[in-house]
Order: structure tokens, then C-alpha cells, then sequence
């Protein structure tokens, strides 16, 4: 399961499976970021108008489109070049986006303190250098600026992680396995793509975090609203385990 990989496999992967992913997005992304993502991500930014904001890892764009719709000027990133042609192939040309090919953890076409907020959703577990692009957006942004990421929940996603069942296919309770192990390991996604995800602990996030600079302001664990499980009634079984985590940190005022 172990695996030394470094950017570039990363990339080849998501460009092969770059077409696949964004058939299950629409507007709202996929259905995950619908239900958990959404919710959290706006409600930590605030106000949006006029603001200048880096969508880093912006995938096939659905929240580039959404923080543009808000009134922000968005520039956004992604180191797969076949999700930058998807991303402009579905952006109307009012929303006047930037989408610029690049790799989060070396973002040297961008300027220092050029944005209000930078937003990375489901982004910093594909990246091999997660510690590079903490210190790319903290140099990214203004004084006083906000890093808000999504990821996958490093307690309980972890390498070996799933359901465990009965004979009949019951879900009986979650397993968790290798949490202390940091690195590589394959997901499927799909019937045979498999990309690779990197798995840290909760304390080198913070630690990393924190080092590159940043006050953690909010550490959020996303689960589903009432209104959500109204609409999609099967996300009840993601009452009993979180799937993500949400952090927004702050560069702070010098």
C-alpha cells in the first residue's frame, strides 16, 4: 500500500480521470459537495463582493463559477490541464474567470499578497507537498487574509477505511486502520480509475499549518442539514461518522 510517488504521477492520474469526474458535477459540484461542503465553505467566508479570490485546485470550476456569481474576482488554479480546459469549456464568458494551469505547491506566476481569500476544496489530500502550499498561501495572501480547505477526515478516511457489513449487506459500524501512517495510497473511484490520495495525520495538519504561519480560526466537521436530508434521506448514515473536515486559518495582521 506504501507508495513513493511524487506530483507528476499525481497529475497523470487526474488528467486521465479528469473527463469522468466532472460528469458528476453540475452546478453545485457532486452531490458530497452539495449536501457538506457547500454549506461550510460559504458560511466561513463571509462577504464576497469585490473580493479578490484564488480558487486553488478549482477541478472542472463549479465553485470558481459560484464565488464569481458572488461578485468576486476569481482567479483559479489546478495542476491537471484537462480540468482547466473542462473548467473554461463550462464557464460562461461573463464571469470573466482566470484559470491558470499550475501546481499548488509552487504558484510562482502569482504575486505576493494578491488575494482577500484563497479557497482549496478537496484539494491539500492530492497534493504530495501539502507543506509547500501551506507556505504558498500564506505568501498568496494580503494581511488580515483568510485559507479556507476542505479535505477528507484524516480520523477516520484513512488508508483501509470502510464499512464494515453483515451477510446481508447491514452496515454495522466503520473501520478505521493505519491512521499513524503518512503518505501515499490508492482510492477507487469509479470501476477502474484509481488516484492516489496522501494521508496525514490531524496533528501534522495543524502542526504544518500553523508553522507555515497561520492562527487557525475555525475547524469545522461538516454532516447533513435537516433541509438536506429532506432532499437526499440516505445521508443519515453520515450522522454516524464524519466524512470531512473544514479549516479556516488566518494570515495574520503585521
Amino acid at each position: 500500500m506504501e507508495q513513493i510517488v511524487d506530483a507528476e504521477e499525481a497529475i497523470r492520474r487526474w488528467d486521465a480521470f479528469a473527463d469522468t469526474y466532472s460528469k458528476n458535477h453540475n452546478e453545485q459540484g457532486d452531490i458530497h459537495k452539495e449536501v457538506f461542503l457547500n454549506p461550510t465553505l460559504f458560511s466561513l467566508m463571509g462577504e464576497l463582493k469585490d473580493k479578490q479570490v484564488l480558487d486553488a485546485g478549482c477541478g472542472e470550476g463549479y465553485l470558481s463559477r459560484l464565488l464569481s456569481k458572488a461578485g468576486s474576482n476569481v482567479t483559479a488554479v489546478d495542476y491537471s490541464l484537462r480540468m482547466i480546459e473542462i473548467a473554461q469549456e463550462r464557464t460562461p464568458v461573463d464571469l470573466q474567470i482566470k484559470y491558470l494551469r499550475g501546481n499548488c505547491e509552487k504558484l510562482d506566476t502569482l504575486e505576493d499578497n494578491s488575494f482577500d481569500l484563497i479557497v482549496s476544496n478537496m484539494v491539500i489530500q492530492d497534493l504530495p507537498n501539502y507543506e509547500n502550499a501551506f507556505r504558498e498561501m500564506f505568501r498568496l495572501l494580503v494581511d488580515g487574509g483568510s485559507f479556507i480547505f476542505s479535505i477528507l477526515h484524516p480520523c477516520f478516511v484513512t488508508p483501509g477505511s470502510g464499512w464494515e457489513k453483515n451477510n446481508s449487506g447491514e452496515k454495522l459500524h466503520w473501520n478505521v486502520d493505519r491512521y499513524f501512517y503518512e503518505g501515499a495510497y490508492e482510492q477507487r473511484l469509479g470501476d477502474k480509475d484509481k488516484l492516489l490520495f496522501f494521508h496525514r495525520t490531524l496533528t501534522s495538519y495543524v502542526d504544518k499549518l500553523t508553522k507555515a504561519g497561520f492562527m487557525i480560526e475555525s475547524i469545522v466537521e461538516p454532516k447533513p442539514s435537516e433541509i438536506m436530508l429532506g432532499k437526499y434521506p440516505s445521508f443519515e448514515e453520515d450522522l454516524r461518522c464524519a466524512d470531512f473536515m473544514v479549516f479556516k486559518a488566518t494570515k495574520s495582521k503585521r
